[in-house]
């Protein structure tokens, strides 16, 4: 070896060993970075990879190019071929790091493949740069001409060291949020302290209280731009306000004051769980709800860190405490650019927030399906809503064949066009991992009241899909081979072509449940109303017959046909207040099961055979509501019913903000139909 070659590249170049010491660290953190578990020390090495990659990068290409020109006349051996091979390996390695560093720092996510690519190509320099170096380093030591590589080695050891001894103390300087997973000291164990959060069945992996600020930060998901649109359509939903929902904010309040605030952890870990891990439904506190759980509800956190559900129901779930990333809730500057770096380029402790468990109807059980027991109630067991169970026991569910099933997210969480990372899904029988969509987060249901009056962002688009999809006419492409078209419930009407004067219309409304996977209504149906409201005029205009409509007051005229429950407490009176706590049992209960249908009959009376009362006689209310002299004879009527739905019955806002508030719910017309029945004429009537 010449002289120029031993200054240039050989053994004690100073190139050769600043290019081979941060080569070398580059090996054993980018090892570490894979082999070993999440940890802050573990996320410092990566942006200390990153850096000495960047740094690296001119002098290891010069080194490279240089080495190349000094030993490319060498004869081939295993050396030089190694030497080839490592060079290749390296160019790789170098460019997919460059492309994966830009994608940290720029793109929306890391591609699987470029990550793969410098992973497997940075591990096959080190399998075959060591033999390269390893090889004449024994000739040398034989020869003991070796100071020069001992002192390259003493070099790279050295600054791998330093390297990683920076790791650790960075991640000593700063590893997190420090969380203070306590109960306040006052808490107090109502059922024990191995069921902290009972009456709820919600349990924390440890079995203890959660820091308020463990499963909040929704926002922090979205201001990177990666879950930008999912937050988007997030925060309208039902998920999202479901601690600040006005209606559960009073009834919470209610609860408290008449069973203690500590019987309100029975509504918390469905609506509002953050409050409920943190400890905040406690004796002495004046807001059950906190901060947190208010502004967010069921965050994105709450429902991701979920790692186990049962059948049973009142939110029978286990969550985990998420492994959080350095600076995970900075929201601009510096800091935020770190965070969403260190995301996209270390994915996988991020990407156990998504598992395959969270597309199973079993995951929506927890909290769609709702009981009473003893706890509460003082008497005994009393089933509530239960979405789950009617889905199970329905057509819609054809265990083993996903082509004929169709499940509570293909319904509730529809595919959207998206360019979010987590677009694409290779798991689905009829999706791809580039399929372009992603489920939509805004969980469509009912409720088109609560969005605008709390002026949600958003509001006016969740109140548009939400009556869209009460009408049946949201389209699903997806699924539009199994789930039917049409009205969500359909109606018909049956009815004679023709009555003689003087006899009454026999009318029968039909209703069918055309595209709902569970009972219609379902939910809290001491709240709901669906109800049929139904008109019929004659040919000169004039209403004869009217029923299910709403007075000034928008309260329901009586005797209108309603698909409700009544429930009862112990005494037998009404629960009519939300008081579930109070229930056990129903009096009354109708609703449709899917597929089924359900029948209402009128018997309408035409004005010619309805006593009319004597001019300026007093009339009764309800005969001047239904009856009205048609005059001239009417030869046909026209009768049209109507399927009307409304989330909240008005007693109940009225009671709980108080007639002057002026709060009403807006009902949506699911269907209607219309018929027509002929008078015959008298003279065309034959007699015996």
């Amino acid at each position: 070896m010449s002289e120029q070659q031993d200054l240039r590249t050989g053994w004690g170049s100073r190139l050769a060993r600043f290019s081979m010491a941060l080569f070398l660290f580059e090996g054993v953190s980018g090892l570490a970075i894979t082999l070993s578990p999440f940890h802050a020390a573990v996320e410092w090495s990566v942006l200390l990879h990153t850096l000495a990659g960047i740094v690296i990068l001119l002098p290891i290409a010069w080194y490279c190019a240089v080495h190349w020109d000094d030993y490319r006349r060498y004869t081939m051996s295993q050396v030089v071929f190694l030497g080839y091979i490592a060079l290749i390996a390296l160019l790789i390695c170098s460019v997919s790091g460059v492309v994966v560093t830009w994608q940290g720092l720029f793109a929306l996510s890391m591609s699987a493949v470029w990550r793969n690519v410098h992973l497997y190509s940075g591990i096959a320099v080190l399998v075959v740069t060591l033999p390269h170096l390893f090889i004449p380093l024994v000739r040398m030591w034989r020869k003991r001409q070796a100071v020069d590589a001992k002192r390259l080695i003493v070099v790279s050891v050295g600054v791998t060291a330093i390297g990683c001894l920076a790791a650790l103390g960075l991640s000593s300087f700063y590893s997190g949020t420090e969380y203070v997973n306590e109960f306040p000291e006052d808490y107090a164990f109502l059922y024990g302290e191995d069921r902290p959060f009972a009456p709820s069945l919600a349990r924390t992996e440890t079995g203890g209280a959660f820091d308020s600020r463990v499963l909040a930060g929704s926002d922090s998901c979205g201001t990177s731009g990666c879950h930008a649109q999912i937050l988007e359509e997030w925060r309208p939903s039902a998920h999202g306000y479901a601690a600040k929902d006005a209606a559960f904010q009073k009834i919470q309040s209610i609860m408290a004051e008449q069973n203690g605030p500590e019987s309100t952890r029975y509504c918390g870990g469905c609506h509002d769980p953050i409050s409920l891990f943190s400890g905040t439904k406690n004796i002495f506190v004046e807001d059950l709800t906190g901060l947190h759980g208010y502004n967010e509800g069921v965050s994105c956190l709450s429902c991701h860190a979920i790692h186990e559900t049962d059948l049973q129901g009142n939110a029978n779930y286990v969550v985990s405490q998420p492994s959080e990333y350095l600076y995970q809730w900075e929201s601009e500057g510096f800091k935020r650019v770190l965070r969403d770096f260190l995301i996209r380029t270390y994915p996988d402790e991020h990407n156990k927030l998504s598992k395959r468990m969270y597309k199973a109807p079993e995951y929506c059980a927890a909290c769609h399906k709702q009981f009473i027991d003893e706890e509460v109630n003082k008497v005994g067991w009393v089933q509530l809503q239960n979405q789950y169970d009617n889905w199970a026991a329905s057509h819609w569910n054809q265990e083993g064949n996903p082509e004929r099933t169709v499940e509570c997210r293909e319904c509730h969480m529809p595919l959207v066009d998206s360019n979010d990372p987590a677009s694409g899904d290779a798991a689905d029988y009829n999706r791809s991992p580039d399929d372009g969509k992603h489920r939509s987060h805004r969980f469509v249901a009912s409720n088109n009241v609560m969005p605008q009056l709390l002026q949600i962002e958003g509001w006016e688009e969740q109140v548009r899909l939400t009556e869209l999809w009460l009408q049946g006419r949201y389209e699903i492409p997806e699924i539009s081979d199994k789930w039917g078209t049409g009205p969500i419930i359909g109606i018909d009407l049956e009815a004679p072509e023709t009555i003689a004067p003087g006899e009454s219309i026999p009318l029968r409304v039909i209703l069918t449940s055309n595209k709902v996977g569970h009972d219609f209504p379902t939910g809290p149906l001491d709240i709901i109303q669906s109800w049929v409201e139904l008109e019929v005029t004659d040919d000169h205009g004039t209403v004869i017959y009217t029923s299910g409509r709403r007075d000034e007051r928008n309260y329901l005229e009586p005797g209108t046909f309603l698909f409700k429950v009544e429930p009862v407490d112990q005494y037998g009176n009404l629960i009519d207040r939300h008081n579930l706590w109070e229930m056990v049992g129903v009096r009354f209960r109708r609703a449709l099961f899917p597929g089924f249908t359900d029948t209402v009959e009128f018997d309408i009376g035409c004005p010619s055979d309805i006593p009319r009362p004597p001019e300026g006689a007093a009339t009764d209310d309800s005969v001047a509501a239904h009856t009205i002299p048609s005059t001239p004879a009417a030869k046909e009527y026209r009768i049209e019913a109507k399927l009307n739905y409304r989330k909240f019955d008005q007693f109940l806002l009225d009671y709980m903000f108080g007639e002057d508030a002026g709060l009403t719910a807006p009902p949506v017309e699911i269907s209607s139909a219309t018929t027509t029945v002929r008078v015959m004429d008298p003279s065309s009537r034959t007699g015996g």
